[in-house]
């Protein structure tokens, strides 16, 4: 954390025109329209087709749902086998085909709502993900005052800047480009890409980012990066490269499905021909094929799987936490390393006054030095203002109107009223209202020496300290420090207890304020003063040792490591919209307690799925042994299969009842 009091922009500075996220409409992707349509026509042929209603009313209608629902998958399985690949959603339209040729026809159709829906829900997330990467794009701005030899200014797009030119950035601009300023003071708010939770005072020889809102005072800068090789840039490429690591466990699944599909299939196929080769009867071995691909077909597998994640996921957003998928539910149970953000994540992102210290100059009391310094922070929109103001109004403090207001970059503010003269501001740069000159110079004289030793051990304990001087006497010192959550220390041993290890604290804040929150809650590993590729870079370094890590976060620049680890998870309060698009699981109601709990309850998930694999298999195989070795009649398999797929998906939803939830946030997976 800053220990430098800094100044934002004047009201309605930062309010420049920044291009709108584009988001793209649910129904404008193809897979989205026909898996709804297909959901509505079976909707509306289920009921007349129980109610005994001719069966060209419903007959019709299933056709469509066949039709559209099975449209999408039908067509990626051709231009697969195009590339002489088999994927399972070509088989499952063709076993719900099968189905409907020997007179199953809700079955098949139900079969083909499934896949659908399904595969609309994929395309929905990464659509969302590809729009959320391309908003980040839209934090630079468009344009910059490129300010030439001559002292001339002129508006280019911000692509067409160069290594080397200099930028103007007015008061409340974002700034244009990666580079180092070279004159002019003001304070800059880099949230986006450090973490920091207050904004940072810049002067000559300080480096800026692209992107970053610059505050009150104007700023040259020298241009160093490529815009096409800023900080900004740099984290979009990392988002998309990481969130393209996790491809290998998703071709391991394809391996899997293509080896199943083509001994289906090839089964199937033997099972219709080789009996008719040797004379056999065309519709009972017909019959007997299609017997046998129902019955082999992976519905119940799929549903062993599905009913205990997806009841994990329902019961976890009941309580606050959304798993985006039956993946991510199932891959935070397997984490043995967890990396934790700072600011607002273990803390909760938002700076409040921590301590009053009043000054035995004035002899005020504590409420009168806050009382005080609220009323002079009133007019002032700077985050450490607000906690000033938010902490006079929490004692119930009246806060007087002010005159004479006024604000200096990177040094505090003053106003007058009541008769005095109060300011408010760094200790190492506020005014002394006798002299006019900096406060430190005035360390001889006993209050200010006694009013910066206070300031300096606040300091030492990782607060930003802020002097209140009255008509020109130090009459207090304030600290103030963005506040732990209540639950961060008994968080961090509950998942280094799951984990098998103390979790790591990977920020962008400094490492003075780092490690002070370290201690608090009892991690002993710090990653401190670090931009997003560091932080990828360390999770990085863990998954080549074999560790899966699990990273909680909230920022833009945690956004690139939660797409490289094993799971990413995002705080949803404050959370940038880059980081709940790019995190797999976001905690809505901002309660850090629920993280172990969701690492429990998926760890009892993937224990109800093998218990279900098990059953399911128990099944298939006695029912594809039966058909095989001797006549399965057709109910009866239709039975066994179906049965198999209710048992094993009564099973999966007993995650979904209140008491899972409870157990795992008391901290027992079983």
């Amino acid at each position: 954390m800053s220990s430098t009091l800094t100044r934002p922009a004047p009201p309605g500075a930062a309010r420049e025109s920044v291009a709108p996220r584009r988001r793209t409409r649910l129904l404008a992707l193809p897979e989205a329209r026909w898996a709804a349509a297909a959901l509505v026509l079976f909707l509306i042929a289920l009921p007349l087709y129980l109610a005994g209603a001719p069966a060209w009313t419903w007959g019709t209608l299933f056709a469509a749902v066949y039709a559209t629902g099975g449209w999408e998958p039908g067509r990626a399985g051709l231009r697969a086998l195009r590339e002489k690949t088999l994927d399972v959603d070509l088989l499952m339209v063709v076993a719900a085909l099968g189905a409907a040729a020997i007179g199953q026809v809700l079955d098949g159709a139900l079969l083909i709502v499934i896949f659908a829906t399904s595969g609309a829900l994929e395309a929905i997330a990464t659509a969302r993900t590809a729009d959320s990467v391309r908003g980040l794009l839209d934090l630079a701005p468009a344009t910059a005052t490129r300010v030439a030899d001559d002292g001339t200014e002129e508006t280019v797009p911000g692509e067409r800047l160069a290594v080397g030119e200099i930028i103007l950035v007015r008061p409340g601009e974002r700034i244009g480009a990666d580079g180092r300023v070279l004159d002019g003071a003001g304070e800059v708010d880099q949230a986006t890409i450090t973490g920091e939770p207050l904004p940072v005072a810049k002067a000559a020889g300080d480096e800026v980012f692209a992107g970053t809102l610059n505050g009150t005072g104007a700023l040259r800068v020298k241009v160093e990066r490529d815009p096409s090789d800023s900080v900004i840039a740099r984290i979009v490429a990392m988002v998309e490269e990481a969130s393209g690591t996790k491809a290998p466990t998703q071709l391991f699944i394809e391996k899997v499905e293509q080896r199943y599909s083509l001994g289906m299939v090839a089964a199937t196929v033997a099972l219709f021909v080789l009996p008719l080769l040797v004379g056999a009867d065309l519709r009972s071995t017909l019959l007997r094929a299609m017997t046998f691909m129902i019955v082999a077909s992976p519905c119940a597998v799929v549903l062993a799987t599905m009913p205990p994640l997806l009841s994990a996921i329902a019961n976890a957003g009941r309580h606050g936490v959304l798993v985006k998928s039956a993946v991510v539910m199932e891959r935070l149970g397997q984490v043995d390393a967890v990396a934790l953000d700072k600011t607002g994540t273990l803390t909760e992102g938002t700076p409040r006054v921590t301590d009053v210290r009043p000054l035995p100059g004035p002899g005020l009391p504590e409420d009168e030095v806050l009382r005080l310094a609220a009323a002079a922070e009133h007019p002032s929109e700077h985050p450490l203002a607000r906690a000033i103001v938010d902490a006079a109004r929490d004692r119930g403090l009246d806060i007087p109107l002010v005159r004479d207001f006024g604000s200096a970059p990177g040094t505090g503010v003053s106003a007058t009223f009541e008769g005095r003269s109060v300011a408010v501001g760094s200790p190492a740069r506020l005014p002394d209202g006798r002299t006019g000159g900096p406060a430190g110079e005035e360390a001889a004289a006993p209050e200010m020496t006694r009013a910066l030793d206070v300031a300096a051990a606040l300091e030492e304990e990782g607060r930003t300290a802020v002097l209140v001087t009255v008509d020109g006497r130090p009459a207090g010192v304030l600290g103030i420090a963005d506040r732990l959550r209540d639950e961060a220390a008994a968080t961090v041993a509950a998942l280094g207890e799951l984990a098998g290890t103390t979790p790591v604290l990977v920020t962008g804040d400094n490492p003075r304020a780092a490690a002070r929150l370290a201690g608090e809650v009892g991690i002993d590993d710090v990653r401190a003063g670090l931009l997003p590729q560091d932080k990828v870079a360390a999770v990085r370094e863990w998954e080549r040792a074999g560790r899966k890590v699990l990273v909680v976060g909230d920022g833009v620049n945690d956004a690139p490591a939660l797409a490289a680890a094993h799971t990413g998870i995002a705080m949803g309060r404050a959370g940038s919209d880059l980081a709940l698009e790019t995190a797999d699981a976001v905690v809505v109601r901002d309660e850090l307690a629920t993280v172990p709990a969701v690492v429990r309850l998926s760890r009892r998930a993937r224990r109800l799925v093998v218990q279900n694999l098990v059953v399911a298999a128990v099944f298939i195989t006695g029912l594809v042994i039966w058909d095989l070795a001797g006549t399965l009649p057709l109910p009866l398999g239709v039975a066994g299969h179906e049965g198999s797929t209710v048992i094993v998906g009564l099973n999966g939803l007993r995650l979904l009842a209140d008491g899972a939830w409870r157990r795992a946030h008391a901290g027992t997976d079983r």
